[in-house]
């Protein structure tokens, strides 16, 4: 059976089901009516019988239930969300403004060309649209608030139509009362009657048009689920700025009394703290977004669904898929989100957690923000179990691998689904790997192709080398202790080993240069030391500093600890020590990855590599 009907009707009697509030808006249609220019060509359109398009209505009383509201201008006090039978899905645009020009006495909120808001109320100039039909355009004209038009600055006035009687003086009809004239026909009549007979060969020629004009109408059965008619509002909403999951949900919510936006944002006057705040309190969750927070809650329901499908002996494809896919998403019952959201709060809160440990610090630091998401939905369903060794070391070899394998870039609602089940059934002693690590891959060559610092593998490798207690070169503290403190000289950064200035000094190109390889991450104290001077000469004013005083095997100790070996280091060996760091990182990486790292790959050019190469000052 059908679930949507297509059929014309009458102009007026949309714009009066408007005013009387059967036909409105769902509440996550954005408030917008068309520029002065729009409009005017709108109007002209129909009077020369010109399609304008046709609209999409819903019927409501069906499974998709929104908070809805009145058309703009329409007076929210006199119109209830209960007379509602249709709602616009597009033409909003085009109804709201018809419906204040043509139906309404208050001006029409619109803008000019610049974007200026302006209050107009709409005329036809009879005498030029008696010219014919290719003069309406220029026949059409709005004036002031006041209804007014002024020149000179604002000093004189042009055209003064405030009256019924100056209307009719200067032969200009007032276009809201294109649908029924008869009162202002009898003014006219009574005015000047010399000239109702050009009136009524105005009536017949622009009047008649708007009365009789049929739009074309496209109506949604009740019967269409809510994700449906989400899905179907993006695909025809193409003039205005694209709804997010989150805006098109809060209006669906509404209506059963959830505020969605103060359950995110919170409310102070209501005394709601919201989950960003929450969220706000760990470093690591400040960049989580609401899309982010509903797709886990939408791999949690369809996790449970598909949970019950099994239990209840279904298979295959009647099973219920595991899903964060934007459809599944919109689909995602009120119930469900109180079911989870205080649970998934957690999960997120324990995320933060495992990343900390795992020695990540900041939002800046995460390879991916993406993969937070199935992280965190993998902590909600262990629950503690996720911080006992072996679990944990599941969890960290899998986190790993999507990382140092680059496997969360671009669409990965699909990775999403597959790893949140393929984990939990590794971590339940299921002896299949999750698809993300038999997926990953990591080759020897990549650690020399490393440039940008928004690549996810080379802010994993600064991480790896966090995670192995890399002590300061000056502060001699680890790196993790190092970036508990705020003052501006125990700052960390990523800088070169070997100084840009030396390199260049010894022709050793950028690309070289401004890898992975000749990067670790130091405090600003330390970078400033190094300047552009040889290591063995940067090494020996370090080790005799005041607040340094640290012998060679000191010294040497802690160049280890960022996999720098020291033999190179201090002969200015350039080549050797990138040689020997490949290696050491190589073997982090490995470790981390608990699979081999490739060394087959063809040899790397200059010219190979990242795009957006990392700039410093050293």
């Amino acid at each position: 059976m059908s679930k949507f009907d297509s059929t014309k009707n009458r102009l007026a009697d949309l714009l009066r089901n408007i005013v009387e509030g059967k036909i409105q808006l769902p509440d996550f249609q954005r408030g917008w009516v068309w520029d002065d220019d729009h409009i005017r060509s709108l109007l002209t359109s129909i009077a020369r019988a010109f399609p304008v398009g046709a609209v999409m209505l819903l019927e409501t009383g069906g499974d998709a239930k929104f908070k809805i509201r009145p058309v703009e201008g329409i007076d929210p006090n006199a119109v209830t969300g209960d007379k509602a039978e249709r709602l616009i899905l597009d033409g909003q645009q085009r109804l709201t403004s018809l419906t204040q020009v043509l139906i309404l006495n208050a001006p029409v909120q619109t803008r000019d060309h610049k974007g200026r808001e302006l209050k107009r109320h709409y005329y036809i100039d009879i005498d030029r649209a008696l010219q014919g039909p290719e003069h309406f355009e220029d026949a059409i004209f709005g004036v002031e608030e006041d209804r007014k038009i002024r020149e000179n600055f604002g000093r004189d006035i042009k055209l003064d139509l405030s009256a019924p009687e100056l209307e009719f003086a200067a032969f200009a009809f007032p276009c809201n009362q294109i649908l029924n004239s008869d009162s202002w026909e009898q003014g006219l009549f009574n005015h000047s009657p010399n000239r109702f007979g050009a009136f009524m060969k105005f009536r017949g020629m622009i009047l008649d048009e708007f009365r009789k004009y049929d739009i074309p109408v496209i109506e949604l059965k009740k019967e269409n689920r809510k994700e449906a008619v989400c899905l179907v509002f993006e695909k025809v909403n193409t003039g205005g700025v694209p709804l997010s999951v989150f805006e098109l949900i809060t209006a669906t919510y509404a209506a059963d009394g959830i505020n969605l936006r103060d359950e995110w944002f919170g409310n102070v006057k209501e005394k709601v703290e919201g989950i960003r705040h929450s969220f706000s309190k760990h470093r690591m969750l400040r960049g989580i977004e609401p899309t982010d927070f509903f797709q886990g809650l939408s791999l949690l329901h369809t996790m449970e669904l598909r949970k019950a499908d099994i239990a209840a002996g279904k298979t295959g494809k009647q099973m219920t898929g595991v899903s964060a896919k934007r459809e599944a998403v919109l689909a995602l019952p009120l119930a469900s989100y109180l079911q989870w959201k205080n649970a998934l709060s957690k999960g997120f809160s324990q995320a933060a957690k495992f990343l900390r440990q795992e020695s990540f610090f900041a939002t800046a630091d995460l390879p991916y923000r993406t993969q937070l998401v199935p992280l965190a939905v993998v902590l909600t369903l262990l629950g503690e179990r996720w911080q006992e060794q072996k679990i944990y070391d599941k969890v960290a070899r899998w986190y790993w691998c999507g990382v140092l394998g680059e496997l969360y870039g671009g669409a990965v609602e699909t990775r999403f689904a597959l790893d949140v089940q393929e984990v939990m059934a590794w971590t339940d002693g299921g002896a299949t790997e999750p698809t993300t690590i038999t997926d990953a891959n990591f080759q020897s060559s990549r650690l020399d192709t490393l440039r940008s610092r928004n690549s996810a593998a080379y802010k994993g490798i600064n991480v790896l080398i966090q995670r192995n207690g890399a002590r300061d070169f000056f502060w001699k503290s680890t790196i993790r202790d190092l970036d508990e403190n705020d003052w501006e000289e125990c700052k960390l950064d990523i800088h070169h080993i070997f100084p840009k200035a030396w390199c260049k000094e010894m022709s050793i190109g950028p690309k070289r240069f401004n890898s992975i390889l000749n990067k670790t991450p130091i405090s600003y104290k330390a970078n400033r030391m190094i300047g552009g001077k040889a290591p063995s000469l940067y090494l020996a004013q370090l080790q005799g500093h005041k607040t340094v005083q640290l012998d060679d095997g000191e010294m040497n100790k802690v160049l280890e600890t960022h996999f720098i070996h020291h033999t190179f280091l201090r002969a200015d060996n350039f080549d050797g020590f990138i040689e020997s760091r490949r290696a050491m990182l190589a073997e982090q990486i490995c470790k981390a990855m608990g699979k081999a790292v490739s060394t087959e790959s063809d040899a790397v050019s200059d010219e190979d590599g990242d795009d957006d190469e990392d700039e410093d000052a050293s």
